[in-house]
């Protein structure tokens, strides 16, 4: 019976080879790109699953609450809060934490190399979290002050493909020496913190905020815990809540500052973390949801194509069926005929798949931000999601056919009733206009989506970001007259136009330090962020100044500030000049004197609003920034590198275009955003793959009627119209569907960000006119060819 069946299947492919290819080649593109969907899905799923432990590892980050503010969210917490929580909860196995240490150079003989991601930790570190030991002890490795332990790609660089780095050692910028105490593979990259060095805590001098008693007024640092089996995180988190008394009312009470903490299991930090300061790029419930049903949406409308085809094309196998039936096949065994075709069709379909995967797979990854290998696809995982989408296209795409053609009637089918194309006609319209309603949504979401990630790219965020580039002095020994002479030199090339320094630029993290701030009823005790400039500084952002003056020079050290408009705003000043702010606990009687109001500018990215900000008084800072000559930055570049080489022989010139930094701040949402409209577009494809066919049908089974029109006088315009106005009218149905649905996506989509772009009925109309035009496109070309054929051929053979 099986042999029958296969037989029967193979020679109905052959039959209506053109069909059967269509149905294949839509399948094909379907499935393929769903796989790089559902490969994506399941990444972002797996995230910090290689921890051994992970489902009892937890983060600790802060909630910080001030008075009329609004809660802050930090990732990081105090220094003394691991060892703390180890020695005050039972519960606590492990407490570990990491101190981050800015980029720093590195030097090996005559190598000089730049790193980043590189911490401070624990010793116990490796036994909280699975990072494999390739050379070194684990449980000795990070015990002795200035032992360094590094990540096998960081290794290589430094020691080539060596079984012996161990003992071996590193020089920093300062001449401070390093000992290599171990190699670990490198830290995988689905995981939501990386690092490429790890130094013993050891080293890190235990006074100030690096007290394990003392240091519980400064957050800058990530603490985690291995807790004991079956601990409950919501309790857990209950239970230190007494830990501001203990600890922190001493020093935030007074200021009107409470906090609490949060407990976040590491397995939901990547996706569902909504704390400020996360080393990496965070991921989204949102987006996973989006992507699982786009590629939910790719299967369904493939599958639909294969449904559309196989009703529409039902007379074809009308007298099949009648016969089969006549002959003694019962319903059952029709309906497996029809099944295994469907299920034949998207095994071989899967099969193409496979290759199609296995080609632009590098394509993908660059794409997605991803790091797939051609392994992924003969995992066992990977092998059930492929055995399911085969069982759910064959049986969703072959269960209609399958239920409406096995019940024909044989006697109407023998005397010649469906003889002219028996269809389900209610049925397939409803498909199309579900397929014209899911390609119109994901049409208008990608406007949008493009629409607002080019509104970030062009908002003025008041400052010029143009051909400003940004130098760091990463060392740690005192180069400020080094700055000077480089500064000094870098003015006086023609390429140059301005030059600063600051502390940092925007889109760079600042300090938050508490104030008391002077206002209409006394001096309040609030935080604001702050950060260090010259008097230069203005000039080179392209900064504005409002109110008042700008730095002038050293006379503003210690006593004069700039403030923003917000920061006005936000305090009500009516006249911000001569306002005064302090630091809290300051006994000496010094003031900080605003001397000039900036024009609001963002600091941070657009996912955050312009917050009050102080700027302070500093020349000779650490981090210098340039605005080049636009009509020759090359050879700015080149200028600058020599000054750079005269002053700073032992440094590697290192620098950075300040708008492609601030971009990098979007480089998730734009990567997400480029996916979706790739897969958009594919999505749009496979409808028009089955709207060729379909329509290509429809045109066949007309041509009768057609023939006889044009012999009656009908015209191409009267024909077109004839076969266009059903489908235009599913797409306006389509329209009433589709607009309310992504208007709701979008919106919310659109509120993550605190800077959006006005609402535009653009988006919807295009899609709907993209939708429009290729229908009467394919419907022009299919009516044309059939108007254009010679009428006595079609009636001939009727």
């Amino acid at each position: 019976m099986i042999k029958n069946l296969l037989t029967v299947a193979f020679r109905n492919f052959k039959r209506d080879s053109w069909y059967s290819l269509l149905n294949i080649l839509g399948l094909t593109i379907g499935i393929t790109f769903s796989l790089f969907l559902i490969f994506y899905v399941k990444d972002e799923l797996s995230y910090d699953k290689y921890n051994e432990k992970a489902d009892r590892i937890f983060r600790i980050s802060s909630n910080i609450k001030e008075a009329d503010k609004d809660t802050m969210r930090w990732v990081s917490t105090q220094f003394p809060l691991a060892p703390t929580l180890k020695k005050d909860y039972p519960e606590v196995e492990e407490a570990v934490r990491f101190v981050g240490e800015d980029r720093k150079m590195y030097r090996r003989g005559e190598q000089r190399i730049y790193e980043d991601k590189i911490f401070y930790t624990d010793s116990n570190v490796f036994k909280v979290f699975t990072y494999p030991m390739l050379q070194g002890n684990p449980n000795t490795a990070l015990t002795e002050p200035r032992s360094l332990v590094l990540t096998e790609s960081v290794a290589e660089k430094f020691f080539g493909k060596s079984n012996n780095v161990v003992g071996q050692t590193l020089e920093d910028a300062k001449g401070e020496i390093f000992k290599v105490t171990g190699v670990i593979k490198d830290v995988p990259y689905n995981s939501h913190f990386r690092f490429n060095m790890l130094i013993s805590r050891t080293t890190l001098p235990k006074t100030g905020q690096f007290d394990d008693n003392s240091g519980w007024g400064s957050f800058n640092y990530f603490a985690y815990v291995l807790v004991k089996p079956n601990t409950d995180p919501a309790v857990f988190q209950k239970k230190l809540i007494p830990m501001y008394d203990k600890y922190m009312a001493p020093i935030f009470a007074k200021f009107n500052v409470t906090m609490r903490y949060v407990v976040q299991p590491i397995l939901s930090i990547h996706l569902h973390s909504k704390m400020a300061g996360e080393p990496e790029e965070q991921g989204s419930m949102n987006y996973i949801y989006i992507f699982s049903a786009v590629a939910f949406f790719m299967l369904i409308i493939a599958c639909i194509n294969y449904m559309n085809l196989t009703t529409a094309r039902s007379a074809r196998r009308a007298k099949e069926i009648g016969i089969r039936k006549v002959t003694g096949s019962t319903q059952p065994q029709l309906m497996a005929q029809f099944l295994l075709e469907s299920t034949l069709t998207a095994l071989l379909a899967l099969l193409l798949s496979i290759g199609l995967v296995a080609l632009l797979l590098p394509v993908f990854n660059t794409l997605a931000g991803k790091n797939f290998s051609f392994g992924l696809l003969i995992e066992p995982g990977t092998f059930l999601i492929l055995l399911l989408i085969v069982l759910f296209v064959g049986f969703v795409g072959g269960s209609y056919p399958a239920l409406y053609l096995s019940k024909f009637d044989p006697i109407h089918i023998l005397k010649g009733s469906l003889s002219k194309g028996s269809s389900n006609v209610s049925l397939r319209r409803v498909l199309v206009v579900t397929q014209f309603s899911i390609a119109m949504i994901m049409l208008i979401c990608t406007l949008i989506v493009y629409s607002q990630l080019n509104y970030i790219r062009h908002r003025d965020l008041g400052f010029d970001q143009n051909e400003v580039v940004t130098v760091p002095v990463n060392t740690n020994r005192d180069a400020r007259s080094q700055i000077i002479a480089f500064t000094d030199a870098v003015r006086k090339d023609p390429h140059i136009r301005a030059v600063s320094t600051a502390e940092a630029v925007p889109g760079q993290g600042i300090s938050f330090n508490l104030f008391s701030v002077q206002t209409d009823k006394g001096y309040i005790d609030q935080g604001v962020n702050v950060y260090a400039v010259d008097e230069h500084y203005f000039k080179t952002l392209g900064m504005q100044i409002k109110t008042g003056r700008g730095f002038t020079g050293l006379g503003d050290t210690l006593h004069s500030i700039v403030v923003n408009q917000n920061m006005v705003e936000y305090f009500k000043w009516k006249d911000p000049i001569g306002k005064r702010v302090k630091f809290p606990g300051d006994t000496s009687g010094r003031f900080l004197e605003v001397v000039g109001v900036v024009k609001d500018f963002n600091q941070q990215s657009l996912y955050n609003k312009i917050a009050p900000l102080i700027l302070v008084y500093r020349p000779n800072n650490y981090n210098i920034q340039l605005k080049l000559d636009a009509g020759d930055v090359q050879s700015a570049l080149a200028g600058v590198q020599k000054t750079w080489r005269a002053n700073f022989a032992d440094l590697p010139f290192d620098y950075n275009f300040l708008d492609k930094s601030l971009n990098s701040q979007y480089e998730a949402e734009q990567k997400r955003g480029k996916l979706f409209t790739t897969f958009s577009v594919i999505t749009v494809l496979i409808t028009c793959l089955g709207l060729l066919g379909l329509i290509a049908f429809t045109t066949q089974q007309r041509q009768k009627e057609i023939s006889m029109r044009k012999i009656m006088g009908a015209g191409l315009s009267q024909l077109i119209t004839l076969i266009t106005r059903n489908f235009v009218a599913l797409v306006g149905i389509s329209c009433i569907i589709a607009f309310p649905v992504a208007y709701l996506f979008m919106d919310k989509w659109l509120g993550l960000f605190q800077y959006k772009m006005e609402f535009s009925p653009l988006p919807y109309l295009l899609a709907a006119i993209t939708v429009l035009l290729i229908t009467f496109l394919t419907v022009l070309y299919h009516t044309l060819r059939a108007a254009l054929a010679n009428p006595s051929q079609s009636l001939r053979s009727e």
